[in-house]
C-alpha cells in the first residue's frame, strides 16, 4: 500500500540517536542506484518508525502525465504507457509497504479482472512494484517474505524492470525502486541473494543511555499526545532537510571519483575477501554520495571509511554463523596503506607502482590485512560485534589438546559414576565441547505429498506453487488460488447448457490446486550423559546441529535440540530457524553426568506434540543420538523400554532415527533395541561420523522402516 498523506508521519529530524541509520537512509535517498538499506536490529529501535519518516522529506517527483507508472517526462524508459502527452506533473515522493502475506499478482500486477469479464479485454492492472517505481518498496520483516515474493524483488532489483507472463497478459514495465528492508535477526535470517541486492546494511540497538532513553520516551508520547502540533515543531528542520537532500542529488553527479579513490576502494574491498564486484560498485556509489551530502566536490579518505561501514558488513565473507560486521582496525590500516597526500597525478600514472619515488620506498603492507583478522570480535558504534572469525581459532583450540591429551582428560567427563548433587539434581556441568566449522548439508526431503507450511524442503501441497489441478466445484480451501481458465471454462459450460444468467456467477468458481514445498521440523534428541561426553564426540554431534541449522535457514525448516543429562533431559533450541540464536545456545550445552533417557524420550513425545498443537499439517522428523544406557532413577532402563514400546501411537507424525552412540568391544546392543521398540531406523556410530549425521537426517527420503 501507498504512504497515507492525511496523518502526519513522526519526523525524521526528530529522531534521537541512531546516526548510522539516518545516514544510511540519507545517502540512499541521494543516490538511488545504491540499492537500498537493510535495517538489522533487536525489537523496538524504531526501525520502521525511521523509514516512514524519510518519505517525507524527499524531494517531489516531476512525473509523465497519465503514465500508470510515474516516469520520468525527461528520460526514455521504455515504458507501456509511452509516447507520453500533455505537460508533466508534480507529486511527492513514493513510499510504498510491502506487506509479507502480499500475494504475487499483487506485487507484480495482474489481469484486469473486472474489464476481462465485463468487457473481455485482456487489460494489465499494475502492481505494487509499478506503485514504487522512482520511489521507496519498504518491506517491514523482510526476512519473513515468501520465497515466491523474494525471487520476484530479486528480479526487479537486477533488471530495474518488472515482467509479467500470465493470465494471458505479457508486459514489461520499468521499476527502478529503493528497497528498504527492516527485520529482527532472533526471528530468521536472510537469504544471501536478497542479502546482497541491498547496498547498505545498518545494525541498530537501543541505547543505553538514560537521558538519550528518556529523551526518546518524551519525544514518543508528544507525538502521540498531539500529531499535529509535534510535526510543526519539526516542520522548519524537516523543510531544511528536504531542501539539501535536494541539492545533494544534483550535487552527487558532478563529485569526482578519480584513478586513486578508486583504487582505495578496491584495496579495502579486496581486504576484507568480499564476493563479486558489486562491493565495490556500492562502496564507490555511497563514497560519492557522502561527499555530496559534506558539500564536497571529490571524495576523501573520511567518505571511503563511511561508505565501506555501511556497504560491506553484509558482504564479507564470513562463517555462516558470526555476526555480520567489519573490523575498524583492519579498515583503517587499508586506508592508511597508502597516504592520503599522495600527488593526485602519481596515483594515476599507470607506471605508478614501479616508478621507485619516495612514497614506493615503503612496500604494501599486506600484514594488516591478517593480524587485524586474527584480532577479531571488535565493536562497532553498535555495540555488536564485529569482524571475521579466526580460520584457526577452532582448530588452535583442538590443536592444543592431542589425542593422548584428550585420553587423559576424558574418563572424568566420560564417568556415569559422576557424583551428583546433593539435592538429587542435576550434577555440576563437567564442561561444554565447541562445535567446529559448519559444513554444506544435503538437502532433506521427506516422503510423500505433505500439506505443511510453505517453505523450500519436502513436496507438498500449498496455497502457492505449480498449478497441477482444479479442485471440485463447491470446494473453496482457504488460501487456494483462483484458476481463471478453469472458471471461465464452468461459466461456458453452463451458459451453453442454457443455465443461469450470462454472466459469471459464484457458482463457476473454481480455485487450482497447487504444488509446491513445505517446511520441516527437525528435532535432535542427544544424549548429553557422561558416556556420551567425549569432547569430541559432543563437538562432532554440535557441529551437524550447526549444518543443519545453516541448512534449515536456507530452506526454510525449523530445527530444534534437546538434551538429556544428568536428571533430566531440556529443549536447549527451541524450534527455530534463527541460527544466530541457535549457534548461542549450542555453544553453551553442558554435558557430563547419568542418563536419563526416559525423560529424554519424554521431552521428545511433548516438544513435537506442542509442535502439532501449533501447526497441525508440519511433519517432523526425530533424530535420537544416544548408547541406549539408562542410568538416572530407579527402574531407569525399564522406563525408557516402556515409553519407547508406547511410542508407535506418537510417531504416526514423524519418522525417527536412533544413531547408536555405544562403543567398546563388548556392546549391549540397547541402542538397537530402542530403535526395534520405538519402529525406527537404527543406525550404528560407526558408519555416521560427524558428517554422516547429517547425511542420515538429509538422506530421508523414504517412510519410516521397522529394524530388522
Amino acid at each position: 500500500m501507498t504512504r497515507s498523506e492525511s496523518a502526519p508521519s513522526y519526523p525524521f529530524t526528530a529522531l534521537v540517536g541512531a546516526q548510522e541509520l539516518t545516514t544510511a537512509l540519507v545517502l540512499s535517498a541521494i543516490a538511488p542506484e545504491i540499492g537500498g538499506v537493510l535495517v538489522r536490529g533487536e525489537k523496538g529501535t524504531a526501525k520502521s518508525t525511521a523509514v516512514r519518516a524519510l518519505a517525507s522529506v524527499l524531494p517531489e517527483q516531476q512525473v509523465a502525465q497519465g503514465c500508470r507508472f510515474g516516469c520520468d517526462p525527461e528520460r526514455s524508459e521504455d515504458c507501456p504507457d509511452e509516447p507520453h502527452s500533455g505537460p508533466a506533473t508534480t507529486r511527492p515522493a513514493r513510499l510504498v509497504e510491502l506487506p509479507v502475506g502480499a500475494t504475487e499478482d499483487r506485487v507484480v500486477g495482474s489481469l484486469d479482472l473486472r474489464r476481462a469479464l465485463g468487457e473481455g479485454e485482456a487489460a494489465y492492472q499494475p502492481g505494487l512494484l509499478a506503485d514504487a517505481h522512482r520511489g521507496i518498496l519498504y518491506v517491514d520483516e523482510v526476512n519473513l517474505l515468501h520465497d515466491h515474493l523474494v525471487d520476484v524483488l530479486l528480479d526487479a532489483a537486477a533488471m530495474g524492470r518488472n515482467t509479467v507472463e500470465r493470465d494471458g497478459v505479457s508486459i514489461s514495465h520499468p521499476a527502478r525502486v529503493t528497497l528498504v528492508g527492516t527485520m529482527n535477526p532472533e526471528e530468521g535470517e536472510l537469504r544471501p541473494q536478497l542479502l546482497d541486492r541491498f547496498g547498505l546494511t545498518v545494525h541498530i540497538a537501543a541505547s543505553r543511555d538514560p537521558h538519550e532513553r528518556a529523551e526518546v520516551v518524551r519525544r514518543r508520547l508528544d507525538s502521540d499526545a498531539d500529531p499535529a502540533g509535534f510535526a510543526a515543531r519539526f516542520a522548519e528542520s524537516e523543510a531544511e532537510l528536504t531542501q539539501r537532500l535536494a541539492d545533494a542529488r544534483e550535487a552527487v553527479r558532478h563529485v569526482r571519483l578519480d584513478e586513486r579513490t578508486l583504487r582505495t576502494i578496491a584495496r579495502v574491498c579486496a581486504g576484507f575477501d568480499v564476493d563479486g564486484m558489486r562491493a565495490d560498485i556500492v562502496t564507490a556509489r555511497t563514497a560519492a554520495a557522502h561527499a555530496a551530502w559534506q558539500g564536497r566536490d571529490h571524495v576523501t579518505r573520511a567518505d571511503i571509511r563511511a561508505a565501506a561501514l555501511l556497504s560491506l558488513p553484509h558482504r564479507r565473507r564470513r562463517a555462516p554463523f558470526d555476526a555480520p560486521g567489519l573490523d575498524e582496525d583492519l579498515l583503517d590500516a587499508l586506508l592508511d596503506d597508502e597516504p592520503e597526500d599522495d600527488p593526485p597525478g602519481g596515483g594515476d600514472s599507470p607506471g605508478d607502482e614501479g616508478g621507485g619515488g619516495p612514497e614506493q620506498e615503503t612496500p604494501p603492507q599486506d600484514q594488516p590485512e591478517q593480524s587485524p583478522e586474527e584480532d577479531a570480535h571488535e565493536e562497532d558504534g553498535s555495540g555488536s560485534t564485529n569482524g571475521p572469525r579466526p580460520k584457526s581459532e577452532d582448530s588452535a583450540a583442538e590443536g592444543s589438546t592431542d589425542p593422548s591429551t584428550r585420553a587423559e582428560d576424558t574418563p572424568s567427563s566420560e564417568s556415569e559414576d559422576a557424583p551428583e548433587a546433593p539435592s538429587g539434581g542435576m550434577p555440576t556441568p563437567v564442561g561444554t565441547a565447541s562445535a567446529q566449522q559448519p559444513y554444506r548439508a544435503r538437502r532433506l526431503e521427506l516422503a510423500g505429498v505433505g500439506s505443511g507450511p510453505s517453505g523450500r524442503r519436502s513436496p507438498a501441497l500449498t496455497p502457492r506453487g505449480r498449478t497441477v489441478g482444479v479442485h471440485p466445484a463447491g470446494i473453496e480451501p482457504a488460501g487456494a488460488p483462483v484458476h481463471l481458465t478453469a472458471t471461465l471454462r464452468a461459466s461456458a459450460a453452463r451458459r451453453a447448457g442454457g443455465l443461469g444468467p450470462a454472466r459469471v456467477t459464484g457458482t463457476d468458481l473454481r480455485h487450482a490446486v497447487t504444488r509446491g514445498r513445505e517446511a520441516n521440523l527437525v528435532l535432535l534428541a542427544v544424549d548429553a550423559s557422561g558416556s556420551m561426553a567425549a569432547r569430541k564426540r559432543m563437538s562432532e554431534v554440535k557441529t551437524a546441529v550447526l549444518s543443519l541449522l545453516l541448512d534449515a535457514y536456507q530452506r526454510r525448516d525449523r530445527v530444534g535440540l534437546i538434551t538429556f543429562r544428568g536428571a533430566g533431559a531440556e529443549v536447549a533450541l527451541p524450534p527455530t530457524s534463527s541460527v544466530d540464536a541457535a549457534a548461542a545456545r549450542l555453544a553453551e550445552m553442558p554435558h557430563g553426568g547419568r542418563t536419563p533417557l526416559a525423560e529424554g524420550l519424554s521431552e521428545v513425545a511433548r516438544v513435537v506434540a506442542r509442535e502439532r498443537v501449533r501447526d497441525r499439517n508440519q511433519r517432523a522428523l526425530v533424530v535420537i543420538v544416544t548408547d541406549g544406557r539408562a542410568t538416572a532413577g530407579t527402574h531407569a532402563l525399564a522406563r525408557a523400554q516402556r515409553i519407547a514400546d508406547a511410542w508407535g501411537t506418537a510417531a504416526s507424525a514423524m519418522e525417527t532415527v536412533v544413531v547408536d552412540c555405544e562403543s567398546g568391544r563388548f556392546r549391549m546392543g540397547l541402542a538397537a533395541d530402542l530403535a526395534g521398540r520405538m519402529g525406527a531406523e537404527h543406525i550404528p556410530l560407526e558408519q555416521v561420523a560427524a558428517s554422516g549425521l547429517v547425511e542420515i537426517v538429509t538422506d530421508r527420503t523414504s517412510p519410516r522402516r521397522s529394524a530388522a
